[in-house]
C-alpha cells in the first residue's frame, strides 16, 4: 500500500449536455478552475457510441492490452473516479461507469470516450494539499497513482 495525505478544497456541481464527451469536459474544467485533484460522483445517461475500458485481454500479460466495448444504445449511468496531474501536470481523469439498460449492464473504464446522452450530473470535490500523481508504467503499459 501507498498512500499520501490531502485535504478536501471546493465543492463543484457541474451539469455536462448533450454530445459532450465526459473525461475531456472534465479535464477542461479541471484546467480552467485550477483544480490539481479531485473526487468524482456521477450520474446520468450515456449515448450510443459511448466507449469503455472493459478489462485486459490476457490478464497475465505485459503490457496489458485492454478490451473496449462501444455502447449500442442509450444507458442509465452511475460512476465514480478521481482526477490527479500527469508528470506534465495535466489533470487526467480515472473514472469508472456502469452503464444500465433493462437487465444488462456494462461497466468500465471511461478513458476512451463516454458521450453524454441529455444530461450527466457531477460532484466535484477538490483535493488540496495532494503531492499524488500519474506516472507511466511502461511494464503495465498505463499510468498509475503514485500518491
Amino acid at each position: 500500500m501507498k498512500y499520501s495525505p490531502a485535504k478536501q478544497g471546493r465543492v463543484f456541481i457541474i451539469r455536462l449536455e448533450n454530445g459532450e464527451v465526459v473525461h475531456e469536459e472534465i479535464e477542461k474544467f479541471a484546467r480552467a478552475h485550477d483544480i490539481r485533484a479531485a473526487a468524482l460522483t456521477v450520474i446520468g445517461g450515456a449515448g450510443p457510441g459511448s466507449r469503455l475500458v472493459v478489462g485486459p485481454e490476457d490478464p497475465g500479460a505485459r503490457p496489458i492490452n485492454p478490451m473496449e466495448h462501444v455502447l449500442e444504445d442509450v444507458r442509465e449511468i452511475a460512476g465514480a473516479g478521481t482526477l490527479f496531474p500527469d508528470e506534465d501536470g495535466r489533470p487526467v481523469v480515472h473514472l469508472h461507469m456502469a452503464c444500465g439498460r433493462n437487465s444488462n449492464t456494462i461497466t468500465g473504464c471511461i478513458r476512451r470516450g463516454v458521450k453524454v446522452w441529455q444530461v450527466m450530473e457531477i460532484i466535484l470535490f477538490e483535493l488540496t494539499d495532494s503531492t499524488a500523481v500519474r506516472v507511466f508504467n511502461p511494464e503495465l503499459g498505463f499510468h498509475l497513482l503514485e500518491p
